[in-house]
């Protein structure tokens, strides 16, 4: 008997099933067949319905809401698959809960990003693929390799494609932490960039002290990696207004979306408001001012190229060609 082939499995848990099985489509694959269920008392059960001994696998979880369900899910499957002997076990996560608890802003605080990553790398995974953590050096807080994908090259197809790009655009941080964020989208658009100065007296509560920069007769696009409650991004999008933007765009590669995020995104001056599918969005928050965009492709083509021992860097470097098409250019 010849060894057994190592094969490439995807399983989906409860988070995102919708995006786990549009990356499975592109990839040309089903998702793998699990079971995940509930004891009386709350606890997860998890069950693997087929041999995964020696297999490459990927688990696909966003850590959104209920965030320490859907945490306490992954690292109970990591477990199962360990036990089960595959021979990768690699966490793709979407969306990285709990990464706003990157420090110690103030005395006697938790690092909780740090302790997620350490529970994740106890349980047995080998791999993390991630999408636009909170902060880059979370990347730092695993001791196992991080893929770390990006979602302003993804996003600034949607602008691109409506001719929203070039000096008549400005594209804007939220705040002074996000400006290389706005800085990267604004290469993508060749625009300037301004950024939003504001203080934040308590969490989830954000006051708007002034703009940097110049946004008078522009068309204003606000880049954010989350929105949660999104009082930040409608302030900062009044105060562009204010200051003589002719329309406010927003973007954000993670659409949390907790109350009264839709309501305020409603009543807003936000012309659009462009988010990713990391966080799986139900039909009661999807109004019109919402765009979705998929990053099934961009994560498949990740999943693939590590499967394949090949590199992840291009898919950080994203070319637009043909009609402004979105491509994925190899080196």
């Amino acid at each position: 008997m010849g060894d057994k082939e190592k094969q490439l499995k995807i399983y989906s848990l409860s988070s995102n099933f919708p995006l786990a099985e549009k990356i499975a489509n592109y990839l040309g694959m089903e998702l793998g067949k699990r079971s995940v269920n509930r004891f009386a008392d709350g606890e997860v059960a998890i069950n693997i319905e087929e041999s995964i001994r020696g297999d490459d696998v990927y688990i696909i979880q966003s850590t959104s809401r209920p965030t320490n369900d859907n945490i306490m899910e992954m690292l109970i499957m990591i477990d199962a698959l360990r036990r089960a002997s595959a021979d990768r076990i690699t966490a793709v996560i979407p969306y990285y809960g709990y990464a706003r608890q990157d420090r110690k802003a103030r005395s006697r605080e938790p690092i909780t990003a740090k302790l997620v990553a350490n529970l994740i790398t106890t349980a047995g995974a080998d791999r993390v693929i991630a999408l636009d953590l909170h902060a880059a050096q979370i990347q730092g807080f695993f001791d196992i390799p991080v893929d770390h994908l990006l979602g302003a090259p993804l996003l600034a197809s949607w602008f691109v494609e409506r001719g929203l790009k070039g000096d008549d655009v400005v594209v804007v941080s939220p705040d002074h932490g996000g400006a290389t964020r706005a800085r990267k989208l604004a290469e993508f658009l060749e625009s300037p960039i301004a950024i939003v100065d504001k203080r934040r007296p308590k969490p989830n509560v954000s006051e708007v002290m002034g703009i940097i920069g110049n946004v008078e007769g522009k068309k204003a696009i606000l880049i954010d990696d989350m929105i949660d409650t999104a009082g930040t991004i409608v302030n900062a999008a009044q105060a562009l207004k204010d200051a003589g933007a002719t329309e406010v765009y927003a973007s954000g590669t993670h659409g949390i979306f907790s109350e009264p995020a839709i309501e305020r995104i409603e009543n807003s001056v936000i012309k659009t408001m462009v988010v990713t599918d990391s966080i799986y969005l139900p039909e009661e928050k999807r109004i019109d001012k919402i765009e979705l965009m998929s990053v099934s492709e961009l994560i498949g083509q990740a999943i693939e190229r590590v499967h394949q021992n090949r590199s992840v860097s291009p898919l950080f470097y994203n070319k637009f060609k043909n009609k402004q098409e979105y491509k994925f250019d190899d080196f």
